[in-house]
């Protein structure tokens, strides 16, 4: 089968599971990972089974698990189109003290900024075979000033790594792109402001698909979108 490959991180829910959906319904095959393997494999097979979506669980901070997700990507299904490095995690807390633990604070700077560096540096070789797309989940808060917000301040860091990397694969055919949503109605919102304007996944999902839509001269860097309406300090 040559039809292309999608291999999204932090697959099991929210833009993940729903860029998967997209991706599949564009005649896609899938590999889904994430750390829930009961939700990857539920989706899998809503999404062709087998031989059309393949879930791998994998902990997007351990460099082991990230390349072999790859691997078994290539030894499965040949290729790899597309590497979405969507996994992430969102802690609240300010610097001058709050509910979160500065532990939790850890994880988020691995799963927000190791994790999509490592993802992009297991797919890359890949990606350069196939002349593919490597795109990253950032956000809205990646792109101004948050007080006391150590979030936002790992989504500045992903937009300066997509950079980074556009830079260096100049040349090897390989687009880079960065999609910055709006707040978004995921479980990342933990209830939160739940009356405020929010994305669906659906129309995040839509926006990496434009991207990866576009012919293959164009090299679409960054797409921020918002919910009409949204708080402009948010």
């Amino acid at each position: 089968m040559t039809d292309p490959v999608f291999l999204i991180t932090g697959a099991s829910a929210g833009i993940g599971a729903a860029t998967a959906r997209h991706a599949a319904e564009a005649g896609y095959r899938v590999v889904l990972a994430a750390r829930r393997a009961d939700r990857l494999a539920a989706l899998a097979d809503e999404l062709g089974g087998a031989r059309r979506a393949l879930p791998v669980p994998c902990d997007v901070t351990d460099w082991t698990q990230v390349s072999a997700l790859v691997e078994r990507a290539r030894a499965e299904f040949g290729r790899v189109d597309v590497a979405f490095a969507n996994a992430g995690v969102s802690v609240g807390g300010t610097f001058l003290g709050g509910q979160a633990d500065p532990d939790d604070w850890r994880e988020m700077v691995l799963a927000n900024v190791y994790g999509p560096a490592i993802t992009a540096r297991a797919a890359l070789p890949a990606l350069v075979e196939t002349r593919g797309h490597l795109l990253f989940t950032g956000s809205g808060a990646g792109r101004g000033v948050r007080p006391g917000n150590l979030y936002s301040a790992t989504k500045w860091a992903l937009t300066g790594m997509a950079q980074n990397i556009r830079a260096e694969c100049v040349g090897t055919g390989v687009r880079v792109t960065i999609v910055q949503p709006g707040q978004v109605a995921t479980d990342m919102q933990r209830g939160n402001r739940t009356d405020a304007p929010m994305l669906s996944a659906d129309d995040v999902a839509r926006a990496v698909l434009y991207a990866v839509a576009q012919p293959s001269e164009v090299d679409v860097n960054e797409i921020l979108l918002r919910p009409t309406g949204q708080d402009p300090h948010r």
